[in-house]
């Protein structure tokens, strides 16, 4: 069952209005996909609250953009890192004249290879800008945070019925004082479910799933970034600012997971999350824009905010002692693998993305689909839903 979201002040369910997904080829030696679903919640109550706290400090100061913002740095990290299928022969280190001896070349080749199977990297980003952070234009200045509905996001992955990773974040309740008074807010963790014998580990066409007795320290990283691109009063424009990143790193033992594998925790109440999500971010600048009424008089007015986001998920682990100490073993069953011609390693990757509005849900709806090169084609692409009358934007990585 697919856990549902619910804000916390008032016991309603919140109104998603933008679904991300993100749908990733594992392959190897069957076609098997990873699909990863994120959420942007909004919630018309978060206005309320905001507005609440406003009227109760009275504060008549100018509420400007601030140097500090205007001097955000941009953030030129763009496209889809993904996680990668490692080559057993291809990986290797070179031994250097007769200081390395072949045994210890052979041994340091097959800890490169696990090496990097104990990695797998994902991004989820929006294709173009997500529209409304805010309910409604202001005529008051470009940080004024009435009406501000953006309330947090949430990641699903599901295999077939199974849910088997999901996570929720909100924005932080406690901290509305800082959204008025410094238009910054925080996110705060609400729900996790994961399971490291059901992640995307080791990333591996060799091994392909996780299991105590051969990994160990699992841990999954999250970092959400928001971007957005405006224009101020004096027609400047900037594009692509970075307003801030958060980052919630989740590391898990064989101890910390119930008898299915799984780690399930929900946040009761006003309590101290159990992980912590670190950062922080300005709330999204609005556009300037003017009007002028019947009579010829001019009015300034500030848009509903424009924004993009990025997710980055990286999964990681090392090896158990027992695991290294059978290296030999290990690598022999490998080479008979590669041997036997079964596809081992990939040397390229493409990606499609797509972004469509969803007219009966009122959501924006981004599909990004990696697999590779030699086996994605329309029909995938048909079978899995995501062709649209939208352009689809197609790259590869070498």
């Amino acid at each position: 069952m697919v856990p549902m979201c619910k804000n916390r002040e008032n016991g309603q369910m919140k109104k998603i209005v933008i679904i991300l997904f993100a749908t990733f080829f594992v392959i190897p030696m069957m076609a098997q996909t990873v699909q990863y679903t994120a959420f942007v919640y909004t919630n018309d109550q978060l206005a309320h609250e905001i507005q609440v706290y406003n009227s109760e400090v009275k504060t008549n100061n100018s509420r400007g953009l601030g140097n500090s913002l205007l001097k955000a740095s941009i953030d030129a990290s763009k496209g889809i890192a993904s996680g990668y299928v490692t080559s057993v022969v291809d990986l290797g280190v070179k031994a250097i004249a007769d200081l390395i001896t072949r045994k210890e070349r052979i041994q340091q080749e097959w800890e490169q290879t696990v090496m990097a199977e104990n990695v797998f990297v994902t991004q989820i980003h929006t294709v173009s800008g997500l529209t409304d952070f805010y309910s409604a234009t202001s005529s008051s200045s470009p940080m004024d945070p009435t009406g501000m509905k953006f309330d947090g996001i949430g990641v699903i992955r599901k295999e077939g019925d199974d849910t088997v990773f999901y996570i929720s974040m909100h924005i932080d309740r406690s901290k509305i004082k800082r959204i008025v008074e410094h238009s910054k807010f925080e996110l705060v963790l609400d729900t996790l479910i994961i399971s490291p014998t059901r992640s995307n580990l080791p990333n591996s066409s060799f091994d392909t799933t996780f299991r105590w007795e051969d990994r160990r320290d699992y841990t999954m990283n999250l970092s959400l970034t928001i971007t957005s691109s405006w224009m101020n009063e004096l027609t400047q424009i900037f594009d692509n600012q970075k307003l801030g990143q958060f980052n919630i790193t989740i590391p898990l033992t064989e101890k910390d997971v119930d008898s299915n594998g799984f780690l399930h925790y929900i946040r009761r109440g006003n309590e101290e999350p159990k992980y912590k999500v670190v950062g922080s971010s300005f709330v999204v600048p609005r556009s300037y824009s003017g009007y002028i009424d019947s009579k010829g008089n001019a009015f300034p007015i500030w848009g509903t905010g424009e924004y993009q986001i990025a997710i980055d998920i990286k999964e990681s682990c090392s090896i158990t002692d027992q695991y290294s100490k059978n290296w030999k073993q290990n690598r022999q069953r490998r080479i008979k693998k590669a041997n036997e011609g079964e596809n081992v390693f990939i040397t390229s990757w493409k990606f499609i993305t797509s972004q469509q509005w969803d007219d009966i849900a009122k959501s924006w709806v981004i599909t990004v689909l990696q697999a590779p090169a030699d086996i994605i084609s329309d029909e995938i692409i048909d079978n899995l839903g995501i062709r649209t009358d939208a352009a689809v934007k197609k790259t590869s990585q070498e």
